[in-house]
């Protein structure tokens, strides 16, 4: 599913209107059109009901007045509530708030905070509310006069459907500008916006449906828009059956790098992971007095006694060894409980400068790398890094909150700088390439918040790695997975209290499900939100 930024579905706007020479006044008709019947089928209003359409002075507020038409002939009663200047309304907007002048709608003007007190009384009366004040371009705080609106729509907690986008959200970003309309249902027009599917924004959408205005294929295609949502069919292709005469060998064979003391369970569990993903060999370096601890938690992987320092973590000293263990391993992971021991971390620099395999580094492993930026250079194509906004904030030189206020534009930047494939964690993880290209996986639940879930991620992604399969597809597919896996548990036991070493356990089965295309759940995938409308 293709999600895209203000700018880009703003050139498909113009292009459509001034290259093709489809009207404005169309589009705004197609778009409201598809609105109001939205907006029918998702609450499925009684007759008589009553719609209040507030509106904004710009086109935003034209889609509110096409979209109470619609309405007021479906035989709801509604009002029209102009805020802002009137005169400052023009193009398409002007000639539809004419139309619904002419049919005799109910119309009431509020230019300012004054002429607010006279219809806000309206806001409790009313059985619906739609917002039509501020659409996708919103670039700086709603505050004043705007702002007062929007808190009092909130405050009444009446349904709501926003027009384009809830007033007040940034289109880009899905961060909240001061205030913005939390809606039931958020109608989007052309494709979804990247700010209506990332956190915040998405408590503030609602259900989110895309709304097809007849924006020509050749201009969309022509708009270059790097952002996508991952689907089931992405991956459904990628877990048929295998020939009969298949071989342990032909998975591939998996390098783990992981543990120390008190920290075997995140090398466990990034083995299993990676043996659920389906790699035919797992092999654990880990510090020599740690061994009989994992022989003991990992029956199907082999395990590598590795030198260690005093304090039960992999020595420098183990180099050598290392380099050697990767002769004839299709990939490598490396970092879940390694610790940040000095010289484990030197260890880890090491290790990255010369293996030439596909990797997965994650946790210890990129605290290792924050803490010489240097030592990220030339990483290289192959490279597969799995931050969380707080490890990112230290590879980047940012807090955790300057990651979280621009998660895309933060995890692009990185992974085209450095050459790598770049997995942010969190709320909508997303898989950013060098070459631009931004993945959302709308997949996962807080049941994903307890410790050893990460590990796990590791051992899937890696283990697709040594399957053969490249970067971008194995992180895509293992954070899709990881996901889906926690939403299948959480059905049956709630979003707390699920353990990691429960997810590998489900993954084959979901993999299977994918294969045969069917959704392996009860309730609808995350992506299913979005359909077409005319």
């Amino acid at each position: 599913m293709r999600v895209v930024k203000a700018a880009e579905i703003k050139e498909m706007d113009r292009m459509t209107i001034h290259e093709i020479g489809i009207p404005g006044a169309v589009l705004m008709e197609n778009a409201a059109r598809g609105a109001a019947r939205s907006f029918l089928e998702h609450f499925d209003p009684a007759d008589g009901s009553s719609v209040l359409v507030i509106c904004g002075s710009g086109n935003n507020g034209g889609d509110g007045y096409v979209a109470a038409r619609y309405l007021s002939q479906a035989g709801l009663r509604v009002m029209v509530i102009v805020i802002g200047e009137s005169g400052k309304i023009s193009g398409e907007a002007l000639l539809n708030l004419e139309i619904i002048r002419h049919m005799n709608l109910d119309i009431r003007e509020a230019p300012d905070p004054e002429g607010w007190k006279k219809v806000r009384k309206y806001l409790k009366e009313c059985d619906y509310i739609i917002d039509a004040i501020l659409g996708t371009g919103l670039n700086s705080p709603v505050r004043g006069y705007y702002g007062q609106v929007i808190k009092e729509i909130n405050s009444v907690l009446k349904p709501v459907m926003a027009i384009d986008i809830p007033s007040g959200l940034n289109a880009d970003t899905g961060m909240v500008m001061g205030v913005a309309v939390r809606a039931d249902l958020t109608v989007t027009f052309g494709y979804p916006k990247l700010g209506q599917v990332l956190f915040p924004g998405v408590d503030m959408v609602g259900r989110l449906v895309r709304i097809d205005i007849g924006i020509p294929d050749m201009v969309s295609a022509s708009v270059e828009s790097p952002c996508r949502m991952l689907e089931a069919g992405d991956f459904s292709g990628l877990f048929g059956e295998e020939k009969r005469d298949i071989h342990k060998g032909a998975r591939g064979h998996l390098l783990i790098l992981a543990g120390s003391t008190g920290k075997t369970g995140a090398a466990a569990l990034a083995a299993l992971g990676a043996l659920r993903a389906g790699a035919g060999l797992v092999t654990v370096g880990i510090p020599k007095s740690l061994n009989s601890i994992l022989e003991a938690k990992l029956t199907e992987a082999m395990t590598e006694t590795l030198p260690e320092t005093p304090e039960g973590t992999l020595s420098v000293k183990a180099k050598d060894e290392i380099v050697r263990l990767m002769e004839g391993k299709s990939a490598v992971a490396m970092g879940p409980g390694l610790s940040q021991n000095p010289e484990t971390s030197d260890l880890v620099r090491k290790i990255i400068k010369e293996c030439k395999l596909p990797m997965v580094i994650d946790a210890d492993g990129l605290n290792a790398l924050a803490k010489d930026k240097g030592s990220m250079k030339g990483m290289g194509k192959g490279k597969i890094l799995t931050p969380h906004p707080g490890e990112m904030g230290r590879l980047a030189g940012l807090t955790a909150k300057e990651v979280q206020a621009d998660r895309v534009g933060t995890a692009s930047r990185f992974a085209q700088e450095h050459g790598c494939c770049l997995v942010l964690k969190g709320a909508r993880t997303l898989i950013a390439e060098p070459d631009g290209k931004i993945f959302l996986n709308p997949t996962g639940n807080p049941a994903l918040s307890s410790g050893g879930s990460g590990d796990v991620l590791t051992g899937l992604i890696s283990g697709f790695l040594a399957r053969g399969w490249d970067s971008a597809l194995a992180a895509s597919a293992g954070v899709y997975l990881h996901g889906l896996a926690a939403d299948l548990l959480a059905e049956d036991m709630g979003q707390a209290g699920v353990l990691a070493g429960e997810l590998p356990d489900v993954i084959p089965g979901l993999m299977d499900a994918l294969a045969r295309k069917e959704w392996p759940l009860e309730s609808t995938p995350p992506y299913m939100d979005f359909y077409h409308s005319l």
